[in-house]
């Protein structure tokens, strides 16, 4: 398990994450949270590639601040629909704008994640398959007074009061959440 896996092991998450530290709590991990203040460019429309680069960027500018020793994990997560990345919205108009063209459809989340480990580095991603039911123009106004999706991809977050929304997954529900527990382990599993 992977509390076993890190039992003696020193962690930092790179990550302002509230969703991530939640995360790793549940599982039994204590780590310090690090975030790792890069800036994270759109540079490509290829979710996978986006998502493992930004892990990777934040696990490396956290490696230069601490010792070899730590066990640095880097995530990122995006919203991709209709091959457009969907990331966290600007303002109020544009939470408006994603959760409208979500309404109704599906999309894929993807969650990059990284691990700074003894001067080597591991990525991999997880993708998962989100149906959302139809939204009224009310329910969208009115879940974005709750200032819930301003700091969140695709401008929703699973666990909270975006989850009235979430017809079906197929896949990871902690990927949507914004850190796949699975990947992690199985990436854990390869290092460790």
């Amino acid at each position: 398990m992977i509390h076993t896996l890190l039992h003696d092991k020193k962690i930092v998450l790179a990550s302002a994450s509230p969703r991530r530290k939640d995360i790793f709590k549940m599982i039994g991990i204590s780590a310090l949270q690090m975030p790792a203040h890069i800036k994270e460019e759109t540079f490509c429309n290829n979710p996978r590639k986006l998502v493992t680069t930004h892990a990777k960027n934040k696990a490396l500018a956290i490696r230069k601040v601490v010792d070899n020793d730590y066990l640095i994990v880097g995530s990122d997560t995006i919203v991709f629909q209709n091959s457009e990345i969907l990331e966290k919205p600007e303002d109020k108009h544009q939470a408006a704008e994603f959760l409208t063209r979500l309404s109704g459809t599906f999309h894929y989340v993807y969650t990059g994640v990284a691990i700074s480990y003894k001067n080597q580095l591991y990525s991999d991603y997880e993708k998962t398959k989100v149906f959302f039911r139809n939204l009224s123009a009310y329910e969208i106004e009115e879940y974005i007074n709750t200032k819930e999706p301003m700091d969140k991809a695709g401008a929703y977050g699973i666990q909270g009061f975006g989850s009235q929304f979430v017809k079906k997954i197929s896949g990871c529900y902690f990927n949507v959440m914004g850190f796949p527990v699975y990947r992690f382990y199985k990436l854990l599993e390869e290092i460790l």
